[in-house]
């Protein structure tokens, strides 16, 4: 057998073994998500006495009726965090690009001095009870949707993606090259710098929106009122709603036989789940591939 040949079918089965490792590691990542879609459509009483499976032997809408019986709530809630999660991502990739795009300029005077003052929320925190006193009592900021948004909107790691993007990625000649022509800081950062920084800002992008969407610890602390309820504050609610029914003997068979004859505990818990990662799970495939190259490039140097 030719040397050429031989090596070509080695390579061959090589990907080929490659290829049915990631099949198969593919289909243990996506048999948990299978059993939760499935499990919200099981029927409760099945799920009591055999348990959760693949393969049901009865179908229910129960668990998810239980969720959408909410239904002008859950849209409200719906708004609310995706205006949450648009505008913290948003104002949180602008304002950390121009914060990693001073700390890049090796000219910039304070860049020593951002960069210590960057690390230092990294290091020290005053915990949620300063955090508390400071929102509540200091900036009187209790039921206010701002502080859905601000806390999250920048962080360390984020901005030392970013900034490491830069200085990787985008050659000092096309700036300087700028500055030659005329270009001031602002111009060179908007009409350069920020359009190539894409792939960067589509994988901070994805995982700033991707926090926000799962944030509920600050709604269960500032937020009361039902307007500004986001997602995940609802969705606590109403499986504490679920609890205090199954704690209630006292409960009107009306709204037993509307929720097929039982308590929809576990099938409504997968129903949340469904309700909270469908989006997530829609979105990521446009943003995959900018969230790969985003971090791989934003990674080689520090």
């Amino acid at each position: 057998m030719p040397k050429t040949n031989w090596k070509r079918d080695v390579s061959y089965a090589g990907q080929s073994i490659l290829g049915f490792c990631l099949v198969l590691y593919t289909a243990f990542c996506a048999l948990p998500i299978l059993l939760v879609i499935i499990s919200a459509f099981t029927a409760e009483k099945v799920i009591t006495t055999t348990g959760f499976t693949y393969f049901p032997a009865e179908w229910s809408l129960s668990g998810m009726n239980a969720v959408l019986r909410f239904g002008e709530q859950l849209r409200v809630s719906y708004a609310v965090t995706i205006f949450v999660t648009v505008a913290g991502t948003l104002f949180g990739l602008f304002v950390m690009s121009m914060f990693a795009y001073s700390l890049s300029r090796r000219e910039f005077p304070l860049r020593k001095f951002f960069s210590i003052y960057l690390l230092i929320p990294m290091l020290f925190s005053g915990g949620q009870l300063s955090n508390y006193m400071v929102f509540t009592s200091t900036y009187h900021m209790k039921d206010n949707m701002l502080l859905l948004i601000l806390p999250l909107c920048v962080t360390t790691m984020n901005v030392i993606i970013l900034r490491t993007f830069i200085a990787n990625s985008i050659p000092e000649e096309l700036m300087d090259a700028a500055r030659i022509d005329g270009a001031g800081e602002y111009r060179t950062f908007f009409q350069i710098t920020l359009p190539l920084m894409k792939p960067s800002l589509a994988a901070v992008g994805f995982m700033m929106a991707t926090g926000y969407w799962n944030d509920w610890q600050n709604a269960y602390l500032y937020i009361e009122t039902n307007a500004k309820k986001p997602l995940q504050l609802l969705l606590i609610n109403i499986q504490k709603s679920i609890e205090m029914m199954l704690n209630n003997k006292n409960i009107p068979s009306a709204v037993l036989q509307a929720m097929g004859g039982t308590i929809p505990q576990y099938s409504a818990t997968m129903a949340t789940v469904i309700v909270v990662i469908g989006p997530v799970i829609i979105a990521y495939p446009f943003f995959q591939k900018y969230f790969i190259k985003g971090l791989t490039v934003g990674s080689v140097k520090g």
